[in-house]
């Protein structure tokens, strides 16, 4: 399905590929379509809605700044997954052990591993580049305890909301394992030390800003370069925390099923980042805040909520998107709305088919909070053609 609704009145247009968007969604649209450094136009994704400062399900390109606050403070958040050459009558009738063998290997929550349990090849491949980060910005030790213990037992670990690992099957039963993390509680220093340092940065000129939290560091600013590579450690980290947490799973499978090996489909991407691209005769820097690269014949992972079905994508490379699509269904109701709407009989019944937990503790991931995946789906399908469906049958949230 082509654009389905364009905003004109900004400094840029704003092409939407939904014809759903809530007012403050679209106002936090217009808001980034009116900052000068925009090239070209704003691309919103079929899940749009409202984030901080940006909206999550937005792409966009800039020449010359970056606004940290678009990238958010889970830098790097996004997919991970692997097919297994085993098929769904490989496995047990009852999948409980499982989720929890897979709970008690990886922390979920605030939680993280009481030891270095990564590969020291990751270790060392991350070191150095933090090293360099926290001589220079001194205070992300105090917004992140013990930083160097910490970030290292929290390689491989879960986190919170809508972090999850599941297992899936496919259109032709074959077994996916997908998990959704991203760079834990040093990324999440990371972004808040520099959303903060761009306000601080901006003085007095904020003020002409549409929402402060727009603020950005200008290329050649004190700040910028800095950024940048902290910015890019971060997704680093991220990536090699789902590497990680892949490893851990795949080895407490090992111990629960009959032997299996791994296709050669893994994909690994992010849907929290900043990337270099080249669109529309610029070379620019391209914030994706929940969307994800969908580059000619590029793989991706959609998912949708839990109990919903998932989605193997290939992108088409469609350059009004500046090649990306969605990064899931999308949330249309608020966490705490969420709470006060649904009970834990509405979790159980909506997750049926799903081995989970089904306790008040998740009702805000409950699968009524989000959009209609096949919604979402039939409008990008100018941006990606589906390669493999995927149902959830087990799902452990942080």
């Amino acid at each position: 399905m082509p654009i389905l609704r364009t905003m004109s009145k900004g400094r840029v247009p704003v092409k939407i590929y939904t014809d759903e968007v809530e007012s403050t969604a679209m106002q936090q649209l217009y808001n980034i379509s009116q900052l000068p450094f925009i090239h070209s136009h704003l691309a919103a994704m079929p899940d749009v809605h409202a984030g901080k400062g940006a909206t999550v399900g937005s792409v966009i390109p800039t020449k010359g700044a970056i606004i940290p606050a678009a990238v958010g403070v889970d830098i790097g958040c996004g997919m991970s997954a692997v097919r297994l050459t085993i098929k769904a009558n490989d496995l047990p009738d009852n999948l409980r052990a499982i989720r929890l063998a897979i709970e008690e290997a990886i922390p979920v929550g605030y939680n993280m591993h009481k030891s270095d349990r990564a590969r020291q090849s990751t270790i060392r491949a991350l070191s150095g580049g933090l090293d360099s980060i926290l001589r220079k910005h001194k205070k992300i030790y105090s917004m992140h305890k013990k930083p160097y213990q910490t970030w290292i037992r929290q390689i491989g670990t879960l986190g919170g909301g809508n972090h999850f690992i599941e297992l899936c099957l496919d259109e032709n039963q074959d077994v996916w394992v997908m998990l959704h993390s991203g760079s834990r509680g040093i990324g999440n220093a990371i972004g808040r030390y520099f959303i903060e340092l761009a306000r601080k940065d901006m003085g007095q000129h904020i003020v002409n800003l549409p929402d402060k939290d727009l603020a950005y560091f200008k290329e050649g600013s004190k700040y910028f370069d800095d950024y940048i590579e902290a910015v890019e450690w971060g997704q680093d980290y991220a990536m090699a925390n789902r590497r990680e947490m892949m490893h851990f799973t795949l080895e407490v499978l090992r111990k629960k099923l009959r032997k299996f090996g791994i296709t050669k489909e893994a994909i690994n991407c992010h849907h929290n980042y900043i990337t270099r691209e080249y669109h529309f005769g610029e070379e620019v820097f391209v914030t994706r805040k929940g969307a994800i690269r969908a580059g000619e014949e590029e793989l991706g992972i959609i998912p949708g909520s839990m109990g919903a079905k998932s989605f193997i994508v290939r992108g088409k490379g469609n350059p009004q998107s500046f090649c990306s699509c969605s990064h899931g269904a999308g949330r249309k109701m608020s966490r705490s709305a969420a709470k006060r709407k649904f009970t834990e009989d509405d979790v159980i019944s909506q997750t049926q088919q799903v081995e989970c937990r089904k306790d008040k503790g998740i009702i805000d991931e409950i699968p009524a909070a989000y959009k209609d995946i096949d919604q979402v789906m039939d409008h990008q399908s100018d941006l990606i053609e589906v390669v493999h469906t995927l149902k959830q049958i087990v799902c452990i949230k942080g």
